[in-house]
């Protein structure tokens, strides 16, 4: 038997694990797996932290080997266990960009296909079902598989609604005539077993970055910003710190700074330049105070800053004996401050001074993580994130924005979508995996007949 860990402390184990070298490998695994009726779940680096590609029975197939990585102009050719940050390196060598950027860069790009992982910039880009051309595919027979982009479902769906927010990830995005790209996009390999992607690649920007992390005298100017500034030109991130964020993370930010905003933007005219100048001097802006990027040494100084939170999360809960308790629900653009105000109100009543809220505000994306110190609070914690998701999706929102659901947090599909809305998933699911052999507990009720 081995046991594996996620990056949120999530753990499980199987009976055996494989790390193929090549896809004839896989396939082969598969088909002596699929044959023998032996439950498969497939890992990447073990960055998520919703227990997807941790196992309780049967194999464990890692991706790590998968490491082709061919950049052409305009696209590249990569392996499912290529390491984010290694493609974007790769693509800025020759003076292009690979757009969705999650939090951990160690993320494999396996793993950011499996729950359509997104990140700061994709407030500009988009998330990574906007950047993949054409993917291979090994099925649960051990068959393998080429979809490109345009190439519909040869099978009838039933139309499934979206959430009215700017990111979901949450089970397929179900309606007649879809792409097969996007059905496997977000799957959390439930469906196949994705072995390698052609992948978007832009244009660096040309033009002048402006960067910089911006403190609020308190957290609803912040809020108000955020209202006035998100449809500025050119703008590439807009994230958030709050209070508990700030002072977690302890750096040396301005005593009087009770939150923070972290932007980028592309500035190439002089209107845009004077539209900041003139952004800069927002209400409750501490603007002598904030930090703003003179190089790209800078840059990543800031990205480190922002970066380093769910790290500092994940130590202080490790730390206190604890799974991380952390929610991944996003709402309409409108309802933003609505849920703002509902997590300070009932997280301030819950677990003062045992919260922290950041993220993707320019996309309504927040990420609210508990500290707990107790057993009483950590239950009591597991029941708060329960209670997000239900009022997330009570304003239109939804579950998980980028996480994915995993096994963890597999019990929220019920809140998203309706029984007749699961059955359609699970239709899809029989189909493509008649044995129901993957990623078993991940995301989709395992059926009695198949438990």
């Amino acid at each position: 038997m081995e046991e594996f860990k996620d990056a949120g402390g999530y753990a499980g184990t199987v009976e055996r694990s494989f790390r193929p070298e090549t896809e004839e490998e896989l396939q082969a695994i598969v088909r002596e797996a699929y044959e023998k009726n032996i439950p498969i779940t497939v890992a990447g680096s073990w960055t998520g932290v919703a227990g997807g590609s941790i196992g309780h029975e049967g194999w464990m197939i890692g991706l790590e080997r998968f490491r082709k990585c061919e950049i052409k102009d305009g696209f590249a050719n990569v392996g499912a266990g290529v390491i984010l940050r290694d493609l974007q390196a790769a693509a800025k060598a020759k003076g292009q960009v690979y757009a969705p950027d999650p939090t951990e860069n160690t993320a494999s790009l396996g793993g950011m296909i499996a729950t359509n992982a997104s990140g700061s910039r994709c407030f500009y880009w988009g998330a990574t079902r906007a950047h993949i051309n054409a993917l291979r595919v090994v099925m649960a027979d051990g068959t393998l598989r080429t979809f490109r982009r345009g190439e519909a479902i040869d099978f009838d769906v039933t139309e499934v609604p979206l959430p009215h927010t700017t990111k979901h990830s949450v089970a397929f995005p179900l309606k007649p005539g879809m792409d097969w790209v996007d059905l496997f996009i977000g799957s959390e390999g439930v469906l196949g077993i994705v072995t390698e992607a052609e992948v978007k690649l832009h244009p660096a920007p040309k033009g002048q970055l402006l960067t910089g992390v911006f403190f609020f005298e308190t957290e609803e100017q912040a809020w108000n910003a955020v209202d006035a500034w998100r449809a500025t030109s050119g703008l590439r991130m807009l994230e958030y710190l709050d209070n508990g964020s700030l002072r977690l993370l302890d750096a040396k930010v301005p005593a009087a700074a009770q939150s923070a905003l972290m932007i980028e933007a592309e500035v190439e005219t002089p209107e845009q330049e004077a539209l900041w100048d003139e952004r800069l001097e927002f209400p409750g802006l501490l603007a002598d105070d904030s930090w703003v990027a003179a190089s790209a040494a800078d840059r990543e100084r800031f990205r480190v800053f922002r970066h380093s939170l769910p790290e500092k999360v994940n130590e202080t809960v490790i730390r206190n004996g604890f799974l991380k308790v952390g929610s991944d629900c996003a709402v309409p653009l409108d309802r933003n401050q609505d849920m703002l105000l509902w997590y300070r109100q009932v997280m301030d009543h819950e677990m003062p001074g045992q919260y922290v809220i950041y993220g993707h505000i320019g996309d309504a994306h927040v990420h609210v993580n508990l500290l707990p110190k107790t057993k009483a609070q950590f239950d009591r914690a597991k029941e708060l994130m329960t209670e997000i998701a239900a009022k997330a999706v009570s304003l239109g929102g939804t579950v998980s924005a980028e996480h994915g659901l995993g096994k963890r947090k597999a019990h929220f599909l019920k809140l998203q979508y309706n029984d007749a809305q699961i059955a359609a998933f699970c239709e899809v699911k029989r189909r493509l995996d008649p044995k129901w052999l993957l990623g078993r507990g991940t995301l989709l009720p395992i059926p009695p007949d198949k438990a």
